[in-house]
């Protein structure tokens, strides 16, 4: 076989295309394989009909290696005139319009930026830093452009951290699949809003639950973009929790202040014994807990309070649910401990969305399951320069996206 039809099956080209020249320049460590048309008649590439040529522009691919040197395909591609459509180039079968590496290599690297970061793809593949950013970015552009209309019933909404300095991308991600359906700037209403305002009418009326944590802005456009949201509105049971948890710790420093000033060092080192789930203490350290938690302090008062709290969320009527969140903010309102009573006026506001978690029995586990794994991905990369850099990372790897070329959606699915 000559290395012309070798080349020509490797890139999968046929007629009118052909493989003209094969060229190793062993000192570059390059090999440049020209590829040429024949005369077949030239045909506009919107509405297939003949027309004439304009000109012939040369460009260059970068294609997988052969061995170890870096493969380079070169071509006339024709520009034809359309009477219709203007000067139009004409496609090439081995790479997408505009771009400047075949398509079977942005597969690997596609497949490579799976498992790495983009800086270590770059020096592997001997690549520049923008040049792996540009193939991730237009894989991601593909994506979302077949991605299918959004089918949605349960939906996370969460916002994780940019950078440092209170920055924050809203994450709305599909609890059933644990896929990220859209991400947006700032953690405000309007990053919300722009979500909704993406799906049809009939997409927001087929939401059931919307997962969130009990933050004013989310509830805000939610209450404006969906119907009948009071019913939909879901708050998170691990954001309850950590706000229980702020208010026990609160309780627990100043009665450490105070009992410390009288010689009293009980609450000493104890922060991470009240804060701690009763279910992740080994049997050691819960018998040591024990003293405390069974004591006449206010914080030991204060936790018990947050522990009724959470076996609440076992009930699964509404009726029942709602007595006894009920009794339990009657308790903790007359409890004379300012951090508990402020969580229970909270919670009071927001019993609603309460009830609907427990009764759809929904946390927003996924979506802080995802968050981690977006935590990890900016610590892999050393951070973002760009929040569309960012946005494009959480897509990439958290999306679910059919990214590949099209020429290779035959080989390559990630539907």
């Amino acid at each position: 076989m000559h290395d012309t039809d070798l080349y020509a099956r490797i890139l999968g080209i046929g007629a009118p295309w052909q493989v003209e020249q094969v060229e190793l320049r062993l000192e570059a460590g390059d090999v440049l394989v020209r590829v040429g048309r024949d005369g077949t008649v030239l045909q506009c590439p919107t509405c297939g009909a003949p027309v004439s040529g304009y000109d012939r522009r040369e460009r260059r691919w970068r294609h997988l290696d052969t061995c170890q040197y870096r493969t380079v395909v070169i071509a006339e591609i024709p520009r034809v005139q359309c009477p219709r459509h203007g000067v139009q180039q004409i496609p090439v079968p081995w790479a997408e319009p505009g771009a400047r590496f075949t398509a079977l290599f942005e597969a690997l690297v596609i497949d490579w930026l799976q498992v790495a970061s983009l800086a270590a793809v770059a020096r592997q593949l001997r690549l520049s830093w923008d040049e792996v950013d540009g193939i991730q970015a237009r894989a991601v552009q593909r994506g979302l452009a077949r991605r299918r209309p959004l089918s949605l019933t349960h939906v996370g909404v969460d916002e994780t951290s940019f950078r440092k300095r209170h920055e924050y991308v809203t994450v709305v991600s599909n609890l059933q699949t644990s896929r990220v359906v859209h991400v947006e700037d700032q953690h405000e209403a309007a990053s919300l809003a722009g979500f909704y305002a993406g799906l049809t009418r009939a997409q927001r009326a087929a939401l059931k639950v919307i997962c969130m944590d009990m933050w004013r802005p989310y509830i805000a456009a939610t209450r404006r973009w969906v119907p009948d949201a009071e019913r939909k509105i879901a708050f998170d049971k691990f954001h309850v929790a950590q706000r229980l948890g702020d208010a026990v710790d609160r309780v627990r420093r100043r009665e450490h202040h105070q009992r410390r000033a009288a010689a009293d060092h009980r609450l000493t080192g104890t922060r991470y014994w009240w804060l701690t789930n009763p279910a992740s203490m080994d049997a050691q350290r819960w018998r040591a807990f024990a003293p405390l938690r069974q004591s006449t302090l206010k914080t030991a008062r204060a936790w018990a309070l947050k522990q009724l709290a959470m076996s609440l969320w076992r009930f699964r009527t509404r009726a029942w649910a709602a007595k006894a969140w009920k009794r339990w903010l009657a308790w903790a309102l007359r409890c004379r401990l300012e951090p508990m009573r402020k969580v229970a006026r909270s919670i009071r506001k927001h019993l609603e969305g309460i009830l609907n978690a427990i009764v759809a029995g929904v946390t927003n586990a996924r979506a802080e399951a995802l968050n981690t794994q977006i935590q990890r991905l900016k610590r892999m990369a050393c951070g973002f320069r760009s929040r569309q850099r960012f946005r494009h990372a959480i897509y990439f790897h958290l999306g679910g996206l059919d990214m590949y070329p099209g020429t290779l959606q035959a080989t390559h699915s990630k539907a």
